[in-house]
């Protein structure tokens, strides 16, 4: 629903709130009117003041909502607006006056999957777009399954208004012998046991995916161990890579089967926002974060960049402040009416003590939740390579390699003229998505590594899986630079750390996920980790967990202000009565009716 229709009278009351807020951007409830904290609702003489306390997608979704419904909103941020969605610029790499080179944590994905944070993309302005920072999406072509030793696998990706990429000879050699070589590597009953999982998933009811296939791996579910390496490789390995970003042995059959139906309807064209795969035309903070913390300054929300939250202090069964540093290290106790954590858990759960904790049992709950690295890393070159464009799946590597070459997709962009030092044309950007697992070049992890020893050995891996057709596309003399993502330290010592982790979903996760709500009346959670219906750490995750959250908020204080739409993921209508049908067989104690074992 576009919020932009909210009424100038809640947006003055905001307005003004600002305008007389403190030095920390949220004065002390009982400066105002002597009420007491979280009384008033949004839209009356006094607008409750809301400390957001972090500025990536869930803290400035979190911010967005408010101010539409006319709280006055301060976001603390300890590093940098839009977290591990954000760009960041490449130190020391701009000459001539162009801008630095683009770097980011890892490649932008929104795929049509998605419908909330597209509904918040598009009621961001930007100059020429009559849909806002949304029509800066552009749908990418086509995807590659790149086989180290084998013929890579190339997938179109065909929607509305789509033109296929023009195919020479050649390609369609290479993309017969593909099938061929797939088929012959992948017997008939192997895809007939896949297909038969995948529709025992779809037809099973929610108590059977929240209480069994939950607590069921992926490998265990398609039977992997039992299966072809071929089939590991693809419908095991593969799916949860590009699906959820973990290890098939560990994924939730439950979270990887959700969204594997999420994606298959998606590319039916069935509840979907858009193509099942969409990007960015330019680097995240040109194209979406800069222009939305501009509209956010708009709506009067205030940002204090380098303050880094300590506790939430907790007494008399409410919070009472929240003990924020500045960037000069002073503490300060920031008071408001409402807060909103909207930090990753990694981060979120140090700030919960012991009594806050003994407040609400679902904080508790929030350290058995997991997080492991996947990180980015950029190559900048000075031809653009011949890749498919769009998404290409190391499939083979052993560090789980993910990759698409960006300039291709910056249409009405110059890369050389816009950026850099006028050489580079194109930024070839990777994400890592296994730090565990020996290398092939060092023989070492990539946390063993040092930063130069992970730039050369994720080269080495990317070349050895698109390099090894007889069509080099990748060159050693066309490597300008790298840049490493900078949360990443101490790599090669005993005690490498990562200051972006990413929240995984071993099987039991979907149980320990906290809801936006806490019992404690002034404080709420925002960010991936919150349950929401996509079950997954992504962008989408958090600005739905935002939204839930700014909602229990205005529930809480009895607000006759609009609440946010939340949508949930698809659920084609034509299985819902399969699903009853199984709901019965699942009460009786009785598998799924095309469960063959």
């Amino acid at each position: 629903m576009d919020r932009r229709g909210t009424t100038r009278r809640t947006f003055m009351a905001g307005a003004a709130a600002v305008t007389g807020a403190g030095a920390l951007g949220a004065a002390p409830p009982e400066a105002a009117t002597g009420a007491a904290p979280g009384a008033a609702p949004a839209g009356q003489d006094r607008a409750a003041s809301v400390a957001v306390l972090g500025g990536g997608v869930a803290g400035l979704t979190a911010a967005h909502e408010l101010a539409e419904r006319g709280f006055r909103v301060t976001v603390y941020e300890r590093r940098a607006l839009g977290g591990k969605a954000r760009s960041m610029d490449v130190p020391g790499s701009a000459r001539g006056g162009r801008r630095p080179l683009p770097a980011e944590h890892g490649f932008r994905f929104i795929p049509g999957i998605y419908h909330n944070l597209p509904d918040t993309m598009r009621r961001i302005p930007f100059p020429g777009n009559p849909n806002g920072v949304f029509d800066n999406l552009v749908a990418p072509r086509e995807m590659m399954f790149a086989r180290t030793g084998r013929e890579d696998l190339r997938f179109p990706i065909p929607w509305p208004g789509h033109r296929p990429e023009p195919l020479t000879l050649d390609e369609i050699r290479r993309a017969l012998t593909a099938l061929l070589d797939t088929a012959v590597h992948l017997p008939l009953h192997e895809t007939a046991y896949f297909v038969n999982r995948a529709l025992v998933f779809l037809t099973s009811c929610d108590e059977r995916r929240d209480e069994v296939w939950e607590r069921t791996p992926w490998w265990e579910f398609t039977r992997a161990a039992r299966m072809s390496e071929d089939y590991q490789r693809i419908l095991a390995v593969g799916i949860t890579r590009n699906i959820v970003a973990t290890k098939a042995e560990e994924a939730s059959t439950r979270t990887v089967g959700t969204l594997g139906e999420a994606f298959v309807f998606n590319a039916l064209g069935r509840g979907a926002d858009g193509p099942p795969d969409r990007i960015l035309n330019a680097p995240t903070n040109e194209a979406w974060i800069d222009p939305w913390v501009a509209h956010l300054r708009s709506l009067g929300v205030e940002f204090r960049i380098g303050w880094t939250l300590r506790e939430m202090a907790y007494g008399e069964g409410r919070i009472t402040a929240a003990l924020v540093d500045d960037p000069g290290g002073v503490r300060h106790e920031v008071t408001a009416d409402h807060y909103v954590s909207a930090l990753p858990v990694e981060h979120a759960r140090r700030t919960w003590g012991p009594a806050l904790r003994a407040a609400d049992p679902q904080l508790v709950r929030c350290d058995r939740l997991r997080t492991d690295w996947m990180t980015g890393i950029q190559f900048y070159l000075t031809e653009r390579p011949p890749l498919v464009r769009g998404h290409v799946n190391c499939i083979d590597s052993p560090w789980s390699l993910t990759a698409i070459a960006q300039a291709h997709h910056w249409a009405g962009r110059d890369f050389a003229a816009d950026y850099g030092d006028g050489v580079v044309v194109d930024c070839l950007s990777v994400d890592v998505s296994e730090w565990d697992r020996p290398g092939i070049l060092y023989g070492r992890t990539a946390k063993q590594c040092t930063r130069e020893q992970v730039a050369r050995e994720v080269w080495a891996q990317l070349k050895a899986a698109l390099n090894d057709t007889g069509h080099p596309a990748l060159k050693d003399s066309a490597l300008h630079s790298w840049f490493l993502d900078p949360g990443v330290d101490g790599l090669g010592t005993p005690h490498p750390t990562n200051e972006d982790e990413l929240l995984i979903h071993p099987v039991g996760t979907f149980h320990l996920r906290p809801q936006a709500a806490t019992r404690v009346p002034n404080f709420f959670l925002a960010g991936d980790y919150v349950s929401v219906d996509i079950d997954l750490a992504t962008m989408e995750g958090a600005n739905a967990a935002a939204r839930q959250a700014v909602n229990a908020l205005l529930d809480r204080i009895g607000s006759d202000a609009p609440r946010c739409t939340v949508r949930p993921l698809f659920r084609a209508p034509e299985i819902e009565a399969l699903r009853q049908h199984d709901r019965f067989r699942y009460r009786m104690g009785l598998p799924n009716a095309l469960d063959l074992g």
